[in-house]
């Protein structure tokens, strides 16, 4: 049954149904592969839509699809920290991924519902993060599109993409608490976010290609456009209880049943040739 008719069938059965992956903690190079093998095999109608959490484990910065990472992050201070650099398949900014909760989102653009655009499909997913955060005792906000670019000409102060929020993200005191990134190829749509659990503005500055003086402006910089759930609640939130509450957040929004799964033998397959032919090497990482 292919993707299509596997939504059509739902909507008769009036019941939707998305796998849910729980992938645990893996190094940012079989990440990132992973969430392009569910794009493949959802594009090729084998798996139904997909939710998949997970974490970084060691500690990475991924740097946007058309991101200059060496003019931007410095890889030796990655280096002697043990931190992985790793280019994602989305644009965007560099994020550091380290205490925090990462979300991917594989549909197709024809999902029922998804609207065609790439800021109203944020929107869209979005209202999950909101209800998430919700159901965590917090409130947030869904920053609007005049609200993020309020300035005629907005320039981001930093390579970091946390540094503001753009369309349709989450904040939380005017601070921006969950980044998300888009891409779409073959009719599929791949959205991923970092919800942050903790956050350290001077191991972010630490890493940017920046002098010593424009560090400790970045780093304070951070400190006022950056939120995280530590923060935002006073407490410290464990991974598994944030992912528990954005998993019961997108059920609720989207109005599906998540079902726990498995990532194909396929996907196993594909996500391991990625990550060690093409995420893992420096001529992805490193390309203009």
């Amino acid at each position: 049954m292919s993707a299509v008719q596997w939504q059509q069938a739902q909507k008769r059965e009036g019941t939707v149904t998305w796998r849910l992956l729980n992938s645990g903690f893996q190094a940012a190079a079989d990440n990132m592969a992973t969430d392009e093998a569910i794009m493949g095999s959802y594009a090729a109608g084998l798996v139904p839509p997909t939710i998949r959490f997970y974490g970084w484990q060691p500690a990475a910065v991924s740097i946007g699809y058309f991101q200059h990472g060496e003019r931007e992050i410095n890889f030796a201070a990655c280096r002697e920290q043990g931190i992985d650099v790793v280019r994602r398949l989305t644009g965007g900014r560099a994020v550091l991924h380290a205490q925090e909760l990462t979300y991917s989102i594989i549909v197709g653009e024809d999902y029922p519902d998804m609207p065609m655009t790439i800021t109203a499909s944020y929107r869209y997913l979005s209202r999950g993060l909101l209800l998430g955060l919700a159901k965590l005792g917090l409130t947030a906000e869904m920053t609007k599109p005049q609200a993020a670019y309020a300035h005629k000409t907005p320039q981001p102060a930093s390579a970091a993409c946390f540094d503001a929020p753009s369309h349709y993200e989450l904040t939380v005191s005017q601070k921006k608490l969950i980044g998300s990134a888009q891409v779409r190829k073959q009719g599929v749509i791949l959205q991923h976010g970092s919800i942050l659990l903790a956050f350290s503005a001077e191991q972010l500055a630490g890493i940017l290609h920046v002098d010593s003086e424009e560090k400790g402006k970045t780093c304070s910089m951070l400190k006022n456009r950056v939120m995280d759930l530590k923060t935002a609640l006073g407490r410290n939130v464990a991974w598994d209880e944030a992912r528990l509450a954005m998993e019961a957040g997108f059920a609720e929004a989207l109005g599906i049943e998540l079902a726990g799964g498995e990532l194909t033998a396929a996907e196993k397959e594909t996500a391991g040739e990625l990550s060690v032919m093409k995420y893992a090497q420096d001529a992805w990482t490193l390309k203009r």
